[in-house]
């Protein structure tokens, strides 16, 4: 298939079907977004049971003769000061996603974005300097205002121009996930980025 190339004129650029044009599979996509998200939890709050909570060694008064309920610790979970009665514990929520599941979640996404025209495909995305207001410019000749912008390697001018706009991001394809695709109402793609992305998927 062939992707138009936004500042390139007419000219197309012959990408891999399996990779733009695979078939959309919510399933998957759902299970792989879940699963990225679920692993980026901390899990690590925790409480102390009566166990673990010190103190507590002697019975607090005599059985009997006190009118008092009868305790046997100080610790107990009804006393102040005592353990909880269900202690959260630091726990592991990651989930196990395998390499041909996250590759075509991926490619089911690139692919999907393709059909509703929410790829753009440009031969190359350069600033001048690291000027915010440069890259607003170039957003605004295409229209966009929501974007993730995904490059080939790191580029420092364009990471300091974004950074500083909420609704775009900047991402090598090293980096880029199913959620951040997602998360745009567009995905700016240059030619270099196709092409690797296109080596990673197949």
């Amino acid at each position: 298939m062939e992707l138009a190339i936004h500042n390139a004129g007419a000219v197309g650029l012959q990408v891999l079907d399996q990779v733009f044009g695979a078939e959309y599979k919510p399933g998957l996509i759902h299970q792989v977004v879940t699963a990225y998200m679920a692993g980026a939890r901390a899990g690590t709050k925790a409480q102390k049971n009566r166990s673990a909570v010190g103190g507590g060694g002697s019975k607090p008064y005599r059985q009997k003769g006190t009118g008092r309920a009868r305790a046997g610790t100080t610790r107990s979970p009804i006393w102040r000061g005592g353990g909880a009665t269900f202690a959260a514990q630091p726990r592991e929520y990651a989930q196990k996603v395998n390499r041909k599941m996250y590759r075509g979640a991926v490619r089911s996404v690139l692919s999907e974005l393709v059909r509703q025209n929410r790829l753009l495909v440009l031969s190359e995305l350069r600033l001048t300097a690291p000027k915010t207001k440069e890259l607003v410019r170039k957003l605004r000749e295409l229209e966009i205002v929501d974007v993730l912008l995904v490059t080939e390697g790191f580029d420092e001018s364009l990471f300091l121009a974004a950074r500083n706009l909420p609704q775009v991001d900047v991402m090598t394809v090293q980096e880029v996930d199913p959620v951040s695709m997602i998360a745009f109402d567009r995905l700016i793609l240059t030619e270099g980025a196709v092409r690797k992305l296109e080596e990673r998927l197949v």
